[in-house]
């Protein structure tokens, strides 16, 4: 009897569009196999990736997609992997990651590999595994069915908005989190809602509604002297709406964001701004793409910390004798 194959894929996500869809697209042409699938952000990934430990290699593949590693040991651990018989795959289009492979500085024995900006994630995997089909004379119609949804995915992630309901189905694979994946695997062709997804969808506008009100309030401009100008504010999520929305109306802008509610920093820019937010984050210990990119800064969690303890304190010393609150 046949030892059963597995299929272990380690994505960016779950919140990740591109990440889940690049997730789907590989599971669903792997179908009959077993499938194991991961998501990780880029701060877990070394540690994702240096957990995994096989049963067995008997045809053992694991598929890394939208998202990359930065420590050595995860190399070396990828290594041992390959050494001992997976065949390992890796898909990216983040320009930290092109540039970290460009310089030589990822250096793991894959199966085959796409690093390339050309296209989202999502896109780079579908079409290397349509490619796989077409030069084997293969068909598998529910891997072919998800060619809108990765259309879609692409759209969104590279920021181009020309498909209808890309955007939208960004937020609800982001509000739906860990539950998007099943919802995706099992979408049709024509990418249409489950009632899960529509559920996600009406919980957003409240959503949308507070994180606007939220970065209204706090929102600060800075005219740096070159010329640009730069504007930082605190959402409750949704970041890149927020950013869109002001972009419409700004030129030569970055905007830093720090989401209250997954505590990182979001990079963005008005369509004319030249900044390459992917340093910029880079330098910050993130990475991005040139005009969308982030990053976690501690120090702006102990920083807020700090500025409660002495609104909070100044309050405490302000209590009057016999106040007992």
């Amino acid at each position: 009897m046949a030892t059963e194959r597995v299929i272990h894929i380690v994505s960016h996500g779950p919140h990740c569009l591109d990440g889940v869809a690049s997730a789907v697209a590989v599971a669903r042409f792997h179908e009959g196999e077993r499938i194991i699938a991961q998501f990780a952000g880029p701060s877990e990934v070394d540690g994702v990736l240096r957990g995994i430990e096989p049963t067995t290699m008997n045809g053992y593949e694991l598929w890394i997609t939208d998202v990359s590693w930065r420590e050595p040991e995860t190399d070396a651990h990828l290594t041992a992997l390959a050494k001992g018989g997976a065949r390992i795959y890796w898909f990216d289009h983040h320009l930290t990651a092109i540039n970290r492979y460009r310089a030589g500085g990822v250096q793991v024995p894959f199966a085959d590999h796409v690093c390339s900006d050309e296209f989202a994630a999502s896109r780079l995997v579908y079409r290397y595994l349509a490619e796989r089909l077409r030069s084997e004379g293969l068909e598998r119609k529910r891997f072919q069915d998800l060619a809108h949804l990765i259309t879609m995915a692409d759209d969104n992630d590279r920021w181009l908005h020309r498909v209808e309901g890309s955007r939208m189905l960004a937020l609800v694979v982001r509000a739906m989190g860990e539950e998007s994946y099943e919802e995706l695997l099992h979408i049709g062709a024509d990418v249409a809602y489950t009632p899960r997804m529509r559920a996600a969808e009406r919980r957003l506008e409240a959503e949308l509604a507070r994180t606007f009100q939220i970065a209204d309030a706090t929102r600060t401009d800075q005219h740096r002297p070159d010329g640009t100008v730069l504007i930082t504010a605190v959402c409750d999520g949704h970041t890149s709406e927020v950013a869109d929305r002001w972009g419409k109306t700004m030129q030569r802008t970055v905007f830093a964001l720090f989401d209250a509610r997954g505590l990182s920093v979001s990079l963005r820019r008005s369509p004319d701004c030249e900044v390459d937010l992917s340093r910029v984050a880079e330098r910050l210990g993130g990475g991005g793409h040139a005009a969308a990119a982030g990053c976690e800064v501690p120090e702006l969690r102990n920083a807020l910390a700090r500025a409660l303890g002495e609104t909070v304190g100044a309050a405490m010393d302000r209590e009057e004798p016999g106040d007992d609150g």
